[in-house]
């Protein structure tokens, strides 16, 4: 007798549903996409014992036919599409038919709905089956109560965390589908408390201030980016107001949340080398497109998206993020990141009508130590270009002519980055504190700047323009190199060795895991010939997508701080004044090549506070 048989339908749902019904946030994104796409504009959220109790979804949308009701808790019963056209022209939110049927068969569902606003349908479901159907009354729209979640599941539960974190889950849902839809009013409601109340008056502002709070929602700067196929917008994070995750970056794709490596990595990449190592924005980026052009059709959570062109979206949003901060000043205020220090780590980052939910507060600006970095000296003829007064090195101070020949060959990067810079201020020189912060001012601030990190951006910006004009020219080697690799390692290699030639690099096949290597790029540091070859093929092995511009940048970020002023360090008023100018003509003054802050800033008023020459406001006295 044969052992293939078809499974029974209670059992192909249940196995739908763990597609689809991961946890109770997923029971809320469903309810909550249906509900849009019924055309709600108010929409009503109650759980209780964070989802797995009930979650109830209140509409003033369409409503359900009555002759339709049974049918939606088909498996792939739907209404937003009948044939191929429609699956690739797809622009609502849920689509698939398989949100009711899934979550019918996990849980006991009732549902109330009206489509014309006189009468209504009130059908309970447990199992996916049908329990009970009867005459109800309510206003146009639908109603779905979902009870004991996982209630004929119970190893399903196991995977359930605690009743916060799924709370959690499910306030971060909501957030992002409101953010993706600030023209409805969308209302979450937990063990009779109110968590979020969004206004629905379109005002996107509006909305981000109600989830992450007014002080960070006022902070954030704006950018758009369009051409004739794609429609990008959104808000940013300066770079002191960083996580130390991905999770506060919101894409929205015609109104979906979406999830996708390559446009988060975009907008990392628009802070360039402003963000420090390890810290992520927040940013909301908002991508309006034809339905043409993207496949929903990947994934049963329909949160992984394929698009057409993905690498011109994402350069889009790379260049909308450098221009938008290329206009900004980026300089910290210093009391209000000594203010940021001080926040407690467990205070929620938006406000709440009654309940508030703990996320993690993390200070913009971290003390953090200079990092170890690998000493590989590089021998070009910026080396002798440095404050470093080690015996290997000398002072620029120390060669006039070296001192002359530098500023001509960055002359022409100043006056290009003069008018790229123009809201840096124009700093005096006053002092230098503890062999380690240089102080300076204008008429309405006073500054305190790292040397290191000044130096270190200075040294960066040299050393990338001097690397960029290497080439492909070889250098012979008296004694071929033979490296061994593992069999894995040697597959990879024999894949990606186009990729190693476009570096520069040429291998030969030198038995079954060896190659040999005859010659390598000139611009190779003497006596450091295999380690740089071993390196740059371990760099192609983690990442096939490296290019040379990428390697030769992490060697510049190394040099520039190898080669830059360390702390503790005394400089005399002319070397102080000369770093000053410097910095004041990079291209990014702000951030050193690791993402720290080179100055901040005490603004006339932070002093009158310090110094209580502004009172507080219920303080009658007047200042001296």
């Amino acid at each position: 007798m044969g052992k293939i048989h078809q499974l029974p339908v209670e059992l192909s749902n249940q196995i739908a549903a763990g597609e689809v019904i991961e946890r109770p946030s997923s029971v809320v994104k469903e309810l909550l996409e249906n509900s849009i796409d019924a055309q709600a504009d108010q929409i009503i959220i109650t759980v209780e014992d964070a989802g797995l109790k009930l979650i109830e979804i209140n509409d003033n949308g369409t409503g359900i036919a009555s002759d339709d009701v049974e049918n939606a808790f088909q498996p792939h019963s739907t209404s937003k599409i009948s044939d191929n056209h429609d699956l690739f022209n797809i622009s609502t939110l849920g689509f698939r038919g398989e949100a009711l049927a899934s979550i019918a068969s996990v849980s006991k569902v009732e549902m109330i709905t009206s489509d014309d606003g006189l009468s209504a349908v009130k059908a309970n479901f447990e199992g996916n089956e049908l329990l009970s159907r009867e005459t109800s009354a309510r206003p146009q729209g639908t109603t779905v109560k979902v009870r004991d979640l996982f209630f004929n599941t119970p190893a399903r539960l196991k995977y359930v965390k605690s009743l916060q974190t799924e709370l959690n889950k499910i306030v971060d849902i909501v957030d992002r589908i409101a953010i993706g839809h600030p023209e409805l009013s969308i209302r979450l409601i937990n063990n009779g408390k109110d968590l979020i109340w969004t206004s629905g008056n379109s005002n996107l502002p509006q909305t981000i201030s109600g989830i992450y709070g007014r002080t960070i929602a006022s902070s954030l700067l704006k950018f758009e980016n369009s051409d004739d196929d794609y429609q990008i917008s959104g808000y940013f994070s300066k770079p002191e107001v960083t996580r130390s995750n991905r999770s506060y970056i919101s894409i929205i794709l015609n109104g979906r949340y979406i999830k996708n490596y390559a446009l988060n990595n975009a907008i990392i990449k628009g802070y360039g080398s402003k963000l420090m190592i390890g810290r992520f924005p927040i940013a909301i980026i908002k991508i309006d497109l034809a339905p043409s052009l993207v496949d929903i059709n990947v994934h049963p959570t329909k949160q992984e998206v394929r698009l057409t062109n993905e690498g011109h979206i994402a350069e889009m949003i790379r260049a909308g993020i450098e221009n938008a901060l290329g206009k900004e000043n980026l300089i910290p205020d210093a009391l209000t990141n000594l203010n940021r220090t001080n926040l407690n780590t467990n205070k929620p980052i938006f406000k709440q009508h009654s309940e508030q939910i703990s996320f993690d507060e993390i200070s913009a600006i971290e003390q953090i130590s200079e990092p170890e970095i690998k000493d590989i000296p590089m021998e070009t003829p910026s080396s002798e270009y440095s404050f470093d007064n080690g015996a290997s090195e000398k002072s620029i101070f120390e060669n006039p002519d070296k001192l002359k020949e530098w500023d001509e060959r960055l002359q022409n990067e100043d006056e290009v980055n003069t008018s790229e810079i123009s809201t840096f201020p124009e700093l005096r020189y006053v002092g230098q504190a503890h062999g380690t912060y240089l102080i300076a001012d204008t008429e309405k601030s006073i500054y305190f700047v790292d040397q290191h990190a000044a130096q270190e951006r200075v040294n960066y910006e040299f050393y990338r323009e001097e690397i960029a004009k290497v080439d492909h020219s070889q250098q012979p080697l008296l004694v071929p190199i033979v490296l061994d690799y593992q069999n894995t390692e040697s597959i990879l290699i024999k894949e990606r060795m186009d990729l190693l030639n476009s570096l520069g690099l040429y291998l030969e096949e030198f038995g079954q895991n060896s190659f040999v290597v005859n010659s390598h790029p000139t611009w190779f540091v003497k006596g450091q010939e295999e380690s740089t070859i071993r390196e740059m093929i371990d760099y192609v092995l983690n990442d096939k997508n490296i290019t040379l511009a990428d390697y030769l940048e992490k060697n510049a970020i190394m040099m520039s701080c190898k080669r830059a002023i360390k702390a503790n360090q005394h400089l005399d008023e002319k070397q102080a004044r000369y770093l000053l100018e410097k910095l004041s003509k990079a291209k990014n003054p702000y951030n050193c090549p690791h993402g720290r802050p080179v100055l901040v800033e005490f603004s006339d008023k932070d002093l009158e506070k310090m110094f209580k020459r502004i009172q507080d406001s219920h303080d009658t006295r007047e200042s001296e």
